[in-house]
């Protein structure tokens, strides 16, 4: 297979159309046009269908764009490393993150990351939701308890757990009578919160009185002396050292994992290989604890 064509293909895939790919790279668009159109006869499959006013990859050729775009660049950028004698990472690094992680840890991370790595150009987006990589041109996606995906390889790299805490003026639980509560997502009916003290396991019944989209502002309403509320230990460990917050002890079945998703591949960019170390550097021994000292100091 002709690289060079290879690699003209997957520029126009990556801009949608053979003006834009032109423009882009500063070259004729008759010639990736030809170029396209050889390596479609030399594969004997049709990549783009081509409509008057759009060009839109078959089915072949977003296979052929999704395996084959990674490694063109990994190739680039190796064959870039070679050259310029093993110097520090450089160029775009994209990752998506979770919401909590981002507002509590992300923005220190990035910072310490870029001044290590001055050449590297990070681009982090904030979002819960499981984006595509390949069609996202994301080079790593941080994600909680992800389901398994055959196209992405990852590591654990930090673990939190759940506790139900609450203000020191909040009156703890006695009997059966439901204590408010702050949850996240819609309201409930009254409902039981299991959980282990140092006594032993029990059971917390609560009547939920207000619904907040995420867990920085429940912990806000929290302090405020709203309700209990079920947080991450890493999100509540400073209110609970200062006393701020107490805890009524540890939601049971409800740890959650941190990992680091990157796609399957041999190769590694500099950019991501460093990222990983940098995230093992952070949290050596990923716990709770650890991550909510990183948040506090």
């Amino acid at each position: 297979m002709d690289l060079l064509a290879l690699a003209d293909f997957n520029l126009v895939a990556r801009h949608g159309g053979f003006g834009k790919a032109a423009r882009a790279a500063g070259r004729p668009k008759a010639t990736l046009s030809r170029r396209v159109a050889e390596l479609e006869a030399s594969l004997d499959l049709r990549l783009f269908e081509r409509g008057t006013r759009s060009l839109k990859l078959t089915a072949e050729g977003r296979a052929l764009f999704e395996r084959t775009g990674l490694l063109l660049t990994e190739l680039d950028e190796t064959a870039k490393a070679i050259a310029s004698g093993g110097r520090s990472p450089r160029g775009r690094l994209r990752i998506s993150a979770p919401l909590l992680f981002s507002q509590t840890a992300m923005g220190k991370l990035a910072a310490g990351f870029m001044r290590k790595y001055p050449e590297v150009r990070l681009e982090v987006t904030t979002e819960d939701r499981s984006v595509d990589m390949i069609e996202e041109a994301y080079d790593l996606v941080i994600r909680v308890n992800p389901n398994p995906d055959a196209g992405l390889v990852g590591r654990v790299f930090l673990r939190d757990r759940l506790v139900v805490v609450a203000s020191p003026a909040l009156p703890p639980p006695a009997g059966r009578d439901p204590v408010p509560a702050v949850t996240r997502g819609s309201l409930v009916q009254q409902e039981t919160w299991e959980v282990t003290t140092p006594s032993g396991p029990s059971g917390i019944a609560v009547e939920p009185v207000l619904s907040l989209s995420s867990f920085v502002m429940i912990r806000d309403a929290v302090r405020m002396g709203v309700g209990a509320a079920r947080l991450p230990l890493s999100l509540a460990g400073p209110d609970l050292a200062a006393g701020r917050l107490v805890s009524w002890g540890d939601v049971i079945g409800f740890e959650t994992a941190l990992w680091v998703l990157y796609p399957t591949r041999r190769l590694l960019s500099a950019r991501v290989s460093a990222f990983l170390d940098y995230l093992k550097a952070a949290f050596p021994q990923g716990t709770a604890d650890e991550l909510a000292a990183y948040v506090e100091g």
